[in-house]
């Protein structure tokens, strides 16, 4: 089963960070990501840029609104995301708490491939 681990945090916070927090926990990362890929379960890996978005809203017949900024007023933002192949998502929460930080929170979901314009057989494998 594949499964999505959304990492969410505040970026304010994560820069205050004092020196070394930011290298030990990019090491936890790296060492997951080696783990994994190693064992043929690693896919995806994405951190997303700080503070740069543009969000689009839309309520009912308007026109949809475009702003700058990632958040929807909340004090997490969604930071990076892991695709990772796992027999449970029990397993998924172990590579999670691998990757926890101060302050940082780890949504787990499963997920499927979504491609109503791709052949089974062409869909990527992880």
């Amino acid at each position: 089963m594949l499964y999505s681990i959304l990492i969410y945090g505040s970026e304010s916070a994560v820069a205050a960070w004092e020196p070394g927090v930011e290298e030990e926990m990019l090491e936890r990362h790296t060492d997951l990501r080696e783990d994994l890929q190693g064992q043929g379960r690693l896919g995806t890996v994405l951190r997303l840029m700080p503070n740069v978005a543009t969000t689009v809203r839309r309520a009912g017949d308007m026109h949809p609104l475009v702003t700058d900024g990632p958040f929807a007023e909340t004090k997490e933002q969604l930071m990076g995301i892991y695709i990772v192949e796992c027999e449970s998502v029990e397993e998924a929460t172990h590579a999670a708490h691998r990757l926890a930080f101060e302050g940082g929170v780890f949504e787990i979901r499963p997920i499927t491939w979504y491609d109503p314009g791709v052949i089974a057989a062409r869909i990527p494998q992880v």
